[in-house]
């Protein structure tokens, strides 16, 4: 797309971060005007979205500021950082020292936190510039971000729909431009739903590649892994450099630890197999997401990948599979963190939430009475623990050094506000493959017929995240990736 047809926007808005770092650094656009573009155009969109939750604007113009002048100073044999002068938001969740750290829950309202979490923080030294925190789900647990402390952020191509969650002002941010790539944290699909929703890339790193030190709340023990911090972007070719910037481990998070993930910049994509999986999780995904699917597959195919059919009829339990395994990992329950360390009892919750007097959202209260049910199966919890393990299994198998298996990235395009609970189950897309510790990349895929985007998730074998972030730039070159949303077009 052309700079000059987007509606008198700055052209800047267009750019990934690596060509904006580029020019920045090459001196042919300063820090300052970079992010003031940005800046602008978060303040001509976000009263309608509701994305940005807390703001840092003059810290902002300070620190490009900063940068220009580092620029101005370096001499020919100077290495500049990689993300100099660059603006990014940043999930609420993750830590920024001096900043409200909430994760949605009113109990923890006037909290500040202490310190950047460590992918914050390895941004920052890279020399990006924070711009904001963006909104979430309540303690991150669900597809739209609404909570009683923000209130709720609606999606870039339609104000009447879902952000998505729990990543969901990330999604926001960067699908309306805002920012050119964000921060966000995935559990259950929490950085690919959000892209999917609102037209971006994001990518969730292989289980224990990025470290998570610094966010709240926090897993333990094999959480720790399934739970995976990653960036969203507008353009592909960030993805790669960003995941560089923030993998390894900062010793702090047990569970983190280093390992050779490839590069994308070398990936041979003639050399792909590419797998054609067509398992439903729990519902079978739309005509048009499928038609996406089989279009990522063809595109592919095009470049010289070996297209193959596989069956993993274990995939249709992924939900249950999903919830054992996160079950069986431990740690503080949901209701305990509800309640700020003493569990809430749902039932009276949901009595509270009837009359009004809740300090929580409905999904919460909910989430808080389902987490019981693996508990409740006893042995059957165990036998969806052993399920996915032999899944795991299959998936390494299968994928090894050289597979990527495009997959539906939710049941549905993103709903309007509310509708994700009926029923509340589309999320099985994403899910399953958090248990399963395999780096995926969300690509969008254009917009559908009412303006809203499809799109597809890539899974590559664990360690090869390289893999599908090559791949989601073949797709993004063949169609088109991130279009500008409709908002673009309002004065």
């Amino acid at each position: 797309m052309q700079a000059h047809a987007v509606a008198g926007r700055s052209p800047l808005l267009l750019l990934s971060a690596t060509e904006l770092a580029r020019q920045i650094r090459s001196r042919k656009v300063s820090a300052r005007e970079v992010v003031e573009a940005h800046l602008a155009h978060v303040e001509r969109f976000d009263p309608a979205l509701n994305a940005f939750v807390v703001k840092r604007f003059t810290e902002a113009r300070r620190e490009a500021d900063a940068a220009d002048a580092r620029v101005a100073a370096a001499g020919a044999s100077d290495v500049l950082p990689p993300l100099l002068g660059v603006p990014f938001s940043i999930k609420e969740s993750m830590g920024f020292g001096g900043l409200p750290q909430t994760s949605g829950l009113v109990s923890r309202k006037h909290l500040l936190a202490k310190a950047d979490a460590t992918t914050v923080a390895r941004l920052r030294a890279a020399g990006a510039i924070a711009i904001g925190l963006t909104n979430v789900s309540e303690l991150l647990m669900w597809m739209e971000a609404d909570n009683r402390v923000y209130g709720r952020t609606s999606c870039a191509y339609d104000v009447k729909r879902t952000s998505g969650g729990s990543s969901g002002g990330e999604g926001a941010s960067v699908g309306a431009g805002g920012a050119p790539f964000g921060l966000g944290a995935d559990v259950g699909g929490s950085i690919r739903i959000p892209a999917f929703f609102n037209g971006v890339f994001g990518h969730k790193p292989t289980g224990g590649l990025v470290p998570g030190t610094g966010q709240y709340p926090i897993g333990a023990g094999d959480a720790l892994r399934y739970m995976t911090t990653g960036p969203l972007a507008r353009r592909a070719e960030d993805l790669g450099p960003l995941l560089r910037i923030l993998a390894g481990p900062d010793g702090q998070d047990e569970r983190c630890e280093a390992m050779d993930w490839g590069d994308e910049r070398k990936v041979d994509v003639s050399k792909l197999v590419v797998f054609d999986v067509r398992e439903p999780i729990v519902m079978a995904a739309s005509d048009d997401l499928e038609a996406a699917r089989e279009q990522a597959i063809q595109t592919l195919a095009r470049r010289g990948a070996r297209v193959k059919k596989l069956a993993l009829p274990k995939l249709r339990e992924g939900l249950q599979i999903w919830s054992a395994m996160l079950e069986a990992a431990g740690g503080p329950t949901f209701a305990e963190l509800l309640g700020d360390g003493q569990a809430v009892r749902g039932g009276r919750e949901l009595l509270r939430w009837a009359l009004r007097r809740s300090p929580h959202t409905l999904p919460a209260i909910g989430l808080a009475l389902l987490e019981k049910v693996p508990k409740l199966l006893g042995s059957s919890s165990a036998k969806y623990v052993e399920l996915g393990l032999a899944l795991r299994a299959e998936l390494d198998e299968a994928l090894g050094t050289d597979g990527v298996m495009p997959f539906p990235p939710h049941a549905r395009v993103v709903t309007r506000h509310r509708h994700a609970l009926l029923p509340p189950l589309r999320w099985g897309y994403t899910a399953i493959f958090n248990v399963m510790e395999t780096p995926v990349t969300a690509v969008p895929m254009g917009l559908d017929r009412r303006g809203v985007p499809l799109g597809v998730q890539l899974v590559g074998g664990r360690g090869h995240d390289a893999l599908t972030i090559a791949a989601a730039r073949v797709l993004e070159e063949a169609h088109g990736g991130w279009v500008p949303p409709p908002l673009w077009f309002r004065s």
